[in-house]
């Protein structure tokens, strides 16, 4: 019995790799399973042509974006302070590189100090000497820049208050290499009459590419005579989103700006503050170290391109019309499984081939087997499509 069943196993093996199946269609006139059919070809459908075509711009290849900037300041401040007196302001005093600050160490005796020793927060060079700082404190004598840095507060208000009318040109170059395609801010309308007083607005001069240092603050809801106080760091943002399939004129910058350097723990550390040295001859012995507490702008551009290319257009529909055909799947699983006459459009829809032998012979003899029902067409629901397809002789 055992030599049989694998005989018919050998058998069926080549059969089975030679056949052929091909999707039986069963039409079912329910209004309820019509109803899902359509509500998820409908999901489908919003999502592919609005979401991934028209909002995501699936039919389009994308390029990520090339950018330089460069500034340039205007503006002149006049102040008058019993440490630097009356002095004028302009470009080259107040534009500075942050530099970073340091602080001594104590001591004791000779002993607690090195020759050479330079710590990373140490004012100078130690000499290998112990001297008194005051009547009780002694510190490492360093070689260094005297007198050190005061440890004073900010000036309120600030010594440069007049600097929130200094206009600042900002010039952004971009490019897109893999559409070749270059432009700037600085429009090709724009010309030097226009720049000479023009300041960026976005109700009257959108285009400008001049902005008052007060304006930026104050569309970051932040007040510059407060911030400037003890400083701050600005994000200057610039961001090109171009669709290239549309004329270049429509592909322009958007600014926005906003303060980075507040924290929610705290205001230890919020601010921003750099030092930096005015030399008086030759030898550069004497000099003047000033602390400034200024606004720093962080010019940052973003920015991406798309233009038509069939490559992406045939995926992004392929990939709807996969979609399409799932549709087919989920309503099968809701129907043949979910619905109370399940059973009845299992019957219809499973055709069993009437010469089929099944591998063991005693499966229709188990308890569980259920072939399909020989009274199908007695069914009363049952109704072909065509009335004379049964007596078709094919």
């Amino acid at each position: 019995m055992a030599l049989d069943e694998v005989k018919k196993i050998c058998v069926s093996i080549p059969r089975r790799f030679f056949e052929y199946s091909t999707p039986k269609i069963l039409r079912i006139r329910s209004k309820k399973v019509g109803a899902i059919n359509r509500t998820i070809q409908l999901i489908v459908l919003i999502y592919v042509i609005g979401y991934v075509c028209y909002w995501k711009k699936g039919y389009q290849d994308t390029d990520s974006i090339l950018s330089s900037v460069t500034t340039k300041v205007r503006g002149i401040a006049v102040i008058n302070t019993p440490d630097l007196g009356l002095r004028i302001w302009d470009v080259a005093d107040y534009v500075i590189p942050p530099q970073i600050p340091s602080v001594a160490s104590t001591c004791s005796s000779d002993k607690d100090c090195k020759v050479g020793i330079r710590g990373l927060r140490s004012n100078g060079m130690q000499t290998g000497k112990c001297v008194n700082l005051n009547r009780t404190v002694k510190t490492c004598e360093i070689f260094a820049w005297c007198p050190l840095e005061r440890g004073d507060k900010p000036p309120n208000p600030p010594v440069l208050a007049g600097t929130e009318h200094f206009t600042v040109l900002v010039k952004n170059n971009i490019q897109f290499p893999k559409f070749n395609f270059i432009k700037r801010n600085v429009l090709p309308h724009v010309n030097s009459s226009y720049l000479e007083h023009c300041v960026f607005n976005r109700s009257t001069d959108p285009e400008c590419p001049i902005f008052r240092l007060k304006d930026i603050i104050e569309e970051a809801e932040e007040d510059f005579q407060t911030m400037a106080i003890h400083g701050g760091v600005m994000a200057f943002q610039i961001r090109w989103d171009c669709d290239l399939d549309w004329a270049d004129r429509w592909c322009v910058p958007q600014y926005k700006f906003r303060r980075i350097d507040k924290h929610r723990g705290g205001s230890v550390t919020t601010g921003y503050n750099f030092r930096y040295a005015k030399y008086h001859n030759k030898d550069q012995k004497t000099r003047t170290l000033i602390k400034g507490y200024g606004i720093r702008f962080d010019i940052m551009v973003f920015g991406q391109a798309g233009k038509f290319n069939i490559v992406p257009t045939l995926v992004n529909v392929g990939a709807g019309l996969g979609l399409l055909g799932l549709v087919t799947f989920l309503c099968d699983l809701i129907v043949l499984n979910c619905l109370t006459k399940g059973r009845h459009y299992r019957e219809r829809k499973h055709s069993y081939d009437p010469n089929y032998e099944p591998i063991s012979p005693h499966l229709e003899q188990d308890p569980n087997y259920e072939p399909i029902s020989p009274h199908l067409e007695q069914d009363p629901n049952y109704e072909p499509i065509s009335p004379h397809l049964e007596q078709d002789p094919l």
